[in-house]
């Protein structure tokens, strides 16, 4: 017996569903990451359905406002518009490496370092700390680039 069509539109939705999970992820450490995130999330938020690509772009362009540093009102001040790109520090000069996984694919696998990261530009680009649910849509996003 042959699949009928919505069986094979149904099949075709759940592989892409995994297709994207696996993309938001890629990396067991980045995965754990997410899902940690996810779990503060849905502490925080009673409503939380999940992590958003464009709410991570979203935060990772900006402009926002209320930062520490003016010159800073976005994560791609920085670390260009581009996320595949090389950045370079607003006061140092240095390059920074990409923020896009497929560019960087060690990019957010250390907890450590993912959380030091978080806790000092947060502050800076949104002068404030960001929530679980941003930080999550923030890895989303760059785990799709």
């Amino acid at each position: 017996m042959r699949p009928t069509k919505p069986i094979l539109l149904l099949a075709a939705a759940v592989s892409l569903g995994a297709g994207v999970a696996l993309a938001a992820s890629g990396d067991p450490e980045r995965a754990r990451i997410l899902d940690g995130y996810a779990a503060q999330a849905k502490a925080q938020t009673p409503g939380f359905a999940g992590f958003s690509a464009e709410r991570g772009r979203a935060l990772y362009l900006g402009p926002h406002t209320g930062g520490k540093v003016a010159d800073t009102p976005g994560c791609a001040s920085c670390h260009t518009r581009d996320p595949a790109g090389t950045g370079r520090h607003y006061k140092t000069g240095r390059d920074i490496l990409p923020m896009a996984v497929s560019a960087n694919p060690k990019r957010f696998t250390d907890p450590a370092e993912v959380e030091k990261r978080f806790e000092r530009d947060c502050v800076n680009v949104l002068g404030r700390a960001c929530t679980a649910q941003e930080k999550g849509d923030f890895i989303t996003f760059l785990s799709n680039q």
